[in-house]
């Protein structure tokens, strides 16, 4: 795989940091009859601890993160430690060849030369170099846009999620869940970040598929695996329904796990 570099325009963060929660608080209008507007935004971050261009990436994406609201699209982000970096003298612990999978996959699909770092991908339909923030700026305007076909309801009680799903008729479409955490930090001491204390958000610690559609419904009960090490203040379940063959992504809801029992809709 290719390790690509980028240039990474830092100061545009105060104008991301301003401007696009209220744009996006506002952008999600009524869409034309019978689609339904998009409630959420997902955001993929390709990653490594081990790339010297990924810290300001995994800054703009702890930035991207919109809570919902009444009448604006939530921004569910991800990031997503791949394995390729590793070899390079400084071992990722958040890293996984799943993401790196994953990535490789959103490389077939999209016909791109190869898989580069910091990359991120909105809604599974664009990708971009993720440490420019006027590229995400511009992919999450388009994205709001876009009405939804699927609408995710989470609920949880302890360590029990309950999960129902109204989507499209594509039987292949399926229904994933990832456990994100956030306030992670790591300091390097090898490999191109060297003596650096790198801080990351909403950290891949789980992504798993629970099934797939059935003539457009979908409804089970997950039991979470946490582990000990996971903080459960932390703690952010997704949910979110993918086309075939790591496809567009027709919608989304995130839970933050803080409390012993919640809901989210």
């Amino acid at each position: 795989m290719r390790l690509a570099k980028h240039i990474w325009f830092w100061g545009l963060f105060p104008v991301m940091a301003i401007g696009l929660p209220l744009f996006l608080a506002t952008q999600n209008r009524p869409s034309a009859a019978g689609a339904v507007a998009r409630k959420a935004v997902v955001v993929e971050l390709f990653t490594s601890e081990g790339c010297s261009d990924c810290p300001p990436a995994d800054d703009l994406l702890a930035k991207l993160r919109q809570p919902p609201s009444a009448n604006g699209v939530e921004v569910i982000t991800l990031g997503l430690h791949v394995d390729y970096w590793n070899h390079q003298g400084w071992m990722d612990r958040f890293s996984s060849a799943a993401y790196t999978e994953r990535q490789s996959q959103y490389v077939h699909r999209l016909r791109l030369p190869d898989a580069y770092t910091p990359q991120m991908i909105v809604d599974g339909v664009e990708q971009f170099v993720g440490n420019d923030p006027r590229l995400a700026d511009q992919a999450l305007r388009e994205a709001a846009r876009r009405p939804q076909s699927a609408t995710i309801q989470i609920s949880a009680n302890d360590d029990q999620l309950q999960v129902a799903v109204q989507g499209p008729q594509d039987p292949a479409s399926e229904v994933m869940l990832a456990v994100t955490e956030d306030n992670l930090s790591s300091r390097v001491s090898a490999g191109e970040n060297n003596h650096r204390e790198l801080r990351h958000a909403a950290v891949v610690r789980e992504l798993r598929s629970l099934g797939k559609l059935r003539n457009g419904t979908f409804s089970t009960g997950v039991r979470l695996n946490l582990k000990k090490e996971w903080k459960r203040d932390d703690l952010r379940v997704v949910v979110f329904v993918q086309e075939p063959h790591t496809g567009p992504i027709d919608g989304a809801a995130s839970l933050q796990l803080a409390a012993k029992s919640a809901a989210a809709q």
